[in-house]
């Protein structure tokens, strides 16, 4: 990396925009990919953060056309998934020589369909936790604290934490962003998945927030298969998920507020697009080439097909 280190965001949001909105806060060069009504708003007022760690706001660079921002020395990617299409090809102009990539993506395929596009050594992934919203064009709201990026190698990890992982993790706390390096994102991603594609999926199914399927037996049943399923095919694929994943889980779920309601929820009661196919419908796909069985999984993606692509 450049002693002086430039990061481009592509998926401005409420997930990439917090995060660019620190770094920038942090004295970082920061550019965004950004359009429409958001883009005017970070042009014409800065783009703003209300947090309960205090607000902020800040003038980053941003432009619609990424031939005006690049090539940078790092990349977050958060876009939505159902946005891959218009948004992958936005990263070749923002590649330099060393530009490394680090999606944060939902689910467990998002650093293949980047790599494809900018190549495998230069693909770095992991979950991030956060809790954020978009409230108006330009301003992210951010409820709790929490602020985390867990992220590793995905082309052939070693058994500690890459040097280059290490040194982007140190960058990254320098903008009070909670970074935890690993040797292998397949873990993290995975358990992450294991929890977040059922729990949407069986939200979104019975459109109703956490607490309602977590009380009502015959959908925590659903639920409770569902996580099952999940782990089987992380297993068959090989990924060396925690023992006690489940207890995890349930520890998760009995601490998460009842008015919770996954992303693919809030979307899909907007009429917007699900990520039903980086989610549910990925676990059926590689539950079927490992060979184990989805029955739930399936029927939950199955439920939730027509709705794929929006209702308005």
């Amino acid at each position: 990396m450049s002693a002086v280190v430039r990061f481009g965001v592509v998926g401005a949001g409420a997930v990439g925009g917090y995060y660019a909105a620190r770094l920038a806060q942090a004295g970082f060069d920061v550019s965004l990919v950004a359009r429409g009504a958001h883009l005017d708003a970070i042009r014409a007022r800065g783009l703003w953060v209300w947090s309960p760690l205090g607000d902020l706001v800040v003038r980053p660079r941003a432009s619609a056309d990424p031939r005006d921002l690049g090539p940078v020395d790092v990349v977050l990617y958060a876009v939505k998934t159902y946005d891959d299409d218009t948004a992958l090809p936005l990263l070749p102009p923002l590649i330099g020589e060393h530009t490394l990539v680090v999606t944060l993506q939902n689910g467990v395929s998002s650093a293949e369909r980047v790599a494809a596009v900018v190549g495998r050594g230069r693909v770095l992934a992991g979950p991030t936790y956060i809790a954020t919203a978009l409230r108006v064009p330009g301003l992210i709201e951010q409820t709790g604290t929490h602020r985390r990026i867990v992220f590793g190698e995905v082309e052939a990890p070693g058994p500690e934490p890459s040097a280059r992982v290490l040194a982007l993790a140190e960058l990254l706390r320098l903008g009070d962003i909670q970074a935890e390096p690993v040797a292998d994102a397949r873990v993290p991603l995975w358990e992450k998945f294991i929890y977040l594609a059922p729990f949407a999926a069986v939200t979104g199914a019975a459109r109703q927030p956490a607490g309602v399927v977590w009380s009502t037996p015959a959908l925590r049943r659903t639920l409770e298969s569902a996580f099952s399923e999940t782990e089987a095919v992380a297993r068959a694929e090989g990924i060396a998920v925690a023992p006690d994943i489940r207890d995890r889980i349930h520890g998760y779920m009995d601490a998460l507020p009842p008015s919770t309601r996954s992303s693919l929820l809030i979307d899909l009661q907007a009429g917007k697009r699900i990520e039903l196919d980086a989610l549910a419908a990925d676990v059926v796909r590689r539950g079927e080439r490992v060979g184990v069985p989805t029955p739930v999984m399936a029927t939950l993606a199955a439920t939730l097909t027509p709705y794929a692509g929006g209702t308005r």
